[in-house]
């Protein structure tokens, strides 16, 4: 049986794994994990009655079964292919494999720069002031910076502070930060329907969870109920971290 197997049918049952493998994490993260698993058994069943059993009737009718789930899941996930397609042609892959060559350590104005954003993120928190901060890396977040509010203006504690206070007009909204700039203020941003985000948590964590999720941007948090701060990032939540571990965090996007 194994004498016709070789390299080239095991790369090719290697690269099926890891197609199926991503396959899962994504519909994991995506929240829709059960009807992974109902794809899987239908695919599964199709095989068997098309290829090992050949049911002329019954394959055909399965046949049909699968062309359209086909176009159904797309329509239906259009969105989610729309993201992963995105985050497939990211340049943060590019980005990878150069810093694995040439490892580029932070300058001191590199700390100097994300320094007021720990700082004021630590002030608000105190106060119980909620905000919600984005920072754009490789993915372009124009259409979330057009619905806010206009700032361009160098990262400042004190203006973060102020842009965030309980009276402010944009506090409800984003603060996006793009090319160490604050550019804009009060932004929408998409909001997650991940099952999986505790019903404690509220929507601007949502919010941060659904901007990681689609892109490959930072979101930072700090809750209004508890002053607890939290990180999304790759479509992961970070949650009540200190001064050095959201220091770590920022620094670790240089």
């Amino acid at each position: 049986m194994l004498l016709g197997f070789g390299i080239k049918d095991l790369i090719d049952v290697l690269l099926v794994a890891l197609m199926l493998f991503y396959l899962y994490k994504f519909m994991k993260e995506s929240g829709s994990l059960n009807l992974f698993i109902g794809i899987l058994i239908i695919v599964a069943i199709w095989l068997f009655v098309s290829q090992i059993f050949q049911m002329r009737l019954l394959g055909g009718i399965l046949d049909t079964l699968v062309n359209v789930g086909a176009l159904a899941i797309i329509v239906i996930f259009q969105d989610d292919i729309r993201r992963f397609l995105r985050d497939v042609g990211s340049q943060r892959r590019v980005r990878r494999v150069l810093d694995f060559f040439a490892k580029k350590d932070a300058t001191p104005s590199d700390h100097a720069e994300m320094m007021p954003i720990v700082m004021a993120c630590m002030n608000m928190s105190k106060r119980k002031e909620g905000a919600l901060i984005v920072i754009e890396q490789s993915n372009n977040l124009t259409e979330a910076i057009k619905t806010g509010e206009t700032v361009d203006a160098n990262i400042n504690q004190l203006l973060i502070e102020n842009i965030f206070f309980k009276n402010s007009p944009l506090h409800d909204g984003a603060m996006i930060i793009s090319q160490k700039r604050i550019v804009a203020a009060g932004c929408l941003l998409p909001v997650s329907h991940s099952m999986n985000i505790p019903k404690s948590l509220g929507l601007r964590h949502r919010a941060a969870l659904g901007i990681a999720q689609e892109t490959d941007a930072l979101a930072i948090v700090v809750s209004e109920e508890t002053g607890a701060i939290t990180v999304a990032h790759k479509g992961q939540l970070h949650r009540r971290l200190s001064a050095e571990e959201l220091e770590k965090l920022l620094f670790e996007l240089e």
